[in-house]
């Protein structure tokens, strides 16, 4: 394989794929996480298991991945900024997960939607995105951001008519349906409301993420003392908040399996591959794949639940592949624009030395 083609797919495929099965896994999780508890799971403990399996999945790998490599020192002031950012995950996992409880996947698919909006506004006034109203590159991002949240909602407001429709019996837990009752519709607007808090605490998560990883580039270290901060704060709450001693006990069944999932794609792998792809292309990019989920949603609907699939479907998913092409060609060309202020910079330093050797030779004869 070429070099060029090489640093491409490591760049740009590598990561569009990578994005894309963590949001996947992202809409799995949630599904199953509202099976469990209408199965009479706690969230308080099903939180707290998650977090220590993912801790303890990732510490051998934290310690042996990174031994041969030079890392800046550890010092107080990363393991405070790493502690704050435990503390964002955990009270983004509450709000998040208990508006789930309240409420559906699909709803929490539909609100994530305003992650983008939430992420590439903190990025600008943190000066982590570069915003020029003239620039191309920059124009391309905005408008691009727009479409991805626009057909995210044309998925949800815009139903149209049945392009793949089964005829067999519905299952008992589908993404297109609402397992709770509808009575309660003051529930329904809580809900909504944790989930936007939660998506807003998640911009801010990466935007802090991104400022660690900056200064010490070792996403296995990171994560594995996040999910360690993680832990030993929700266990503190939530051994307190759960007074119920036999909710802690988990027998087989769809609860146990939430929890696994959720420790070993969720908690885990997620948050590492969300880390790696913060350092590689920012955290504006990461968040521009929450949309995606809506459209994941739907599709995973189809295939593993056997709901129809409608039109309002496809053409959200084709307004979000827009947006996200014309994203990523915003932030390729503003590489590129970069790459070349760099190396203009190179040669014209480079082409200064001569010329100072030899005036310097000149004087001295």
């Amino acid at each position: 394989m070429a070099p060029a083609l090489r640093r491409y797919c490591y760049s740009e495929v590598v990561p569009f794929a990578a994005m894309v099965m963590v949001e996947c896994s992202n809409v799995g999780l949630n599904t199953l996480f509202k099976a469990a508890t209408l199965k009479g799971m706690s969230y308080y403990v099903f939180i707290v298991y998650s977090d220590t399996i993912a801790t303890l999945l990732l510490m051998p790998f934290a310690f042996i991945c990174h031994r041969k490599t030079e890392l800046p020192p550890f010092n107080m002031s990363l393991l405070y900024k790493i502690c704050l950012l435990g503390f964002i995950g955990f009270l983004a996992q509450m709000v998040g997960y208990k508006g789930i409880d309240y409420s559906t996947p699909t709803l929490a698919s539909s609100i994530s939607n305003l992650t983008p909006a939430f992420t590439f506004a903190l990025a600008i006034i943190f000066r982590m995105e570069k915003l020029k109203i003239r620039s191309s590159s920059s124009q391309a991002k905005i408008i691009g951001t727009i479409l991805s949240i626009s057909g995210a909602f044309v998925v949800i407001l815009y139903k149209g008519p049945a392009i793949i429709s089964t005829t067999t019996a519905s299952p008992s837990i589908s993404l297109n349906q609402s397992p709770i009752p509808v009575s309660s519709q003051s529930n329904w607007a809580i809900a909504g409301l944790l989930l936007a808090a939660e998506y807003l605490l998640l911009s801010v998560w990466y935007i802090v993420q991104a400022h660690i990883i900056k200064t010490y580039p070792a996403e296995l270290v990171v994560v594995f003392f996040y999910n360690l901060c993680a832990t030993i704060i929700s266990a503190s709450v939530c051994l307190i908040a759960e007074k119920n001693s036999s909710a802690w006990s988990v027998s087989v069944g769809i609860a146990l399996a939430a929890i696994l999932y959720s420790g070993l794609f969720g908690t885990s792998t997620g948050t590492v591959v969300h880390t790696w792809g913060i350092r590689l292309k920012g955290p504006v990019y990461i968040a521009l794949f929450k949309p995606l989920s809506t459209a994941i949603a739907a599709v995973m609907g189809v295939i593993f639940l056997g709901d129809t699939l409608y039109l309002g479907s496809i053409v959200g998913a084709v307004i979000i592949s827009v947006g996200f092409y014309v994203v990523i060609w915003g932030k390729a060309k503003e590489e590129n624009v970069e790459d070349f202020q760099i190396s203009s910079l190179e040669s014209t330093s480079t082409q200064k030395v001569p010329l100072l050797q030899g005036y310097n030779s000149d004087q001295e004869r």
